[in-house]
């Protein structure tokens, strides 16, 4: 009897905002990612969803229609949209990357931050140090190749033009370096190296902070989501997925003490996902952050739940991000934090398929699963249970990380 009241029916009409990581792409991505994957866990667990185009306007989305478990829910999805300001401040000169590597390696080093970050997991940190090995070694390699042209047109030019020769020589070497400097940018796509170096480096200008354009764009997306718990719908469900778990975050903390939750109006839910709050959290100046994770974790107000996994090397698995950062309060309530279990919601050839796609692994939160366990993104989003009663019920993961890590706790600057 219990197990049939918990599968009653409690959501109809749901609102879903997707903030995405930093990301560069057009969020029509996410659309397609979810068309795909929808289809493929549909026919996987024997349930029926379907996309459709969005009815209002507004925020780039699609519509949800749904039957599972012979229920019924409509769901609109909209993407929180950011990569604007992702692709401005991707656009460096490949000299303005190097700066970057040095401000950015020296911000989570100095500290002590990177250090106190190896304690929870190796894995997102090797990701962190990836983008600066990568870059020097591409230095290194231009540098190498330069000075190889260098050398032959030394031998080949200064018997014939003297000092004349030795300087073309040189000036040769240098836009050979150049050369070689660019094509690794071009092929960015398959290193991603300047991509990782320009994320990495987004957080730690401002040493935890955020910038001026990012808080502006919080604040829109606060006030969109607080129109949405006006609408008649059971559910308003934000999703968090890699760095733009931290944002909502803020944003939900933000609706909250401004007072825009109705009485009476729908459940609000928060749903992290593979996210790497400690990366920013841990920053000296990360002061709103960190009392943005302390506001929420003791709030009546939202469900959140917080799914990783430690197949997933890009994210700090199973580290509750709020009593890693040192700022759990007294009354804690949330997040439930479990794990995906990729290892085991994955069957053994699709494991092995996708067990060094590290970056593919990182969106697997978004996607199907072949021996799906409790964790079915596409029911929570288009399902017709509510989060909190989805996982009333269910326990954090025994192997969780709650213990306070980060040097840096202070709330405020």
């Amino acid at each position: 009897m219990a197990e049939e009241r918990k599968n009653i029916q409690d959501v109809s009409r749901r609102r879903v905002f997707y903030i995405p990581g930093y990301d560069p792409i057009h969020p029509r991505r996410y659309r397609e990612l979810y068309r795909k994957e929808s289809a493929a866990q549909a026919e996987i667990s024997g349930y029926d969803v379907s996309l459709a185009p969005k009815t209002s306007k507004g925020l780039y989305g699609w519509r949800i229609e749904s039957e599972i478990d012979h229920a019924k829910t409509q769901a609109e999805v909209e993407v929180l949209v950011w990569s604007d300001i992702v692709r401005d401040s991707m656009s460096n000169s490949i000299l303005a990357t190097y700066g970057q590597l040095i401000r950015t390696a020296w911000e989570y080093i100095a500290t002590g931050a990177l250090f106190r970050l190896m304690r929870l997991r190796k894995g997102p940190v090797i990701a962190a140090l990836y983008p600066i090995g990568m870059l020097l070694v591409q230095l290194l390699i231009a540098i190498a190749i330069g000075a190889a042209v260098l050398a032959g047109l030394k031998l080949a030019l200064i018997p014939l033009a003297g000092l004349f020769g030795h300087g073309l020589a040189g000036v040769c070497g240098i836009i050979v370096a150049g050369l070689v400097l660019r094509w690794f940018k071009i092929k960015d796509s398959k290193f991603f190296a300047y991509y990782l170096m320009h994320d990495y480096a987004y957080s730690a200008r401002y040493r935890g902070a955020n910038p001026p354009e990012l808080e502006a764009r919080m604040a829109e997306f606060t006030e969109i989501i607080a129109k949405a718990l006006q609408d008649d719908v059971d559910e308003v469900l934000v999703v968090g997925h890699s760095s733009g778990a931290h944002l909502a975050v803020s944003i939900l903390s933000d609706l909250i003490r401004q007072g825009r939750i109705p009485e009476t109006g729908p459940r609000l839910a928060f749903l992290s996902l593979g996210q790497v709050v400690p990366m920013v959290s841990f920053l000296r100046d990360a002061h709103r952050l960190r009392a943005d994770l302390n506001y929420l974790a003791a709030r009546d107000e939202l469900t959140w739940v917080d799914v990783t996994a430690p197949g997933d090397g890009c994210a700090f698995a199973l580290c509750d991000p709020v009593s890693v950062s040192g700022v759990a309060p007294e009354n804690k309530r949330w997040p439930l934090v479990f794990s995906a279990q990729f290892t085991k919601s994955l069957s053994p050839e699709r494991w092995k398929e996708l067990r060094w796609r590290f970056f593919r692994l990182h969106f697997q939160y978004l996607c199907a699963f072949d021996r799906p366990l409790d964790y079915d993104y596409f029911q929570i989003t288009a399902g017709p249970l509510s989060l909190a009663k989805r996982y009333a019920d269910r326990p954090p993961s025994a192997s969780r990380i709650d213990k306070a890590v980060s040097k840096f706790t202070s709330l405020a600057a």
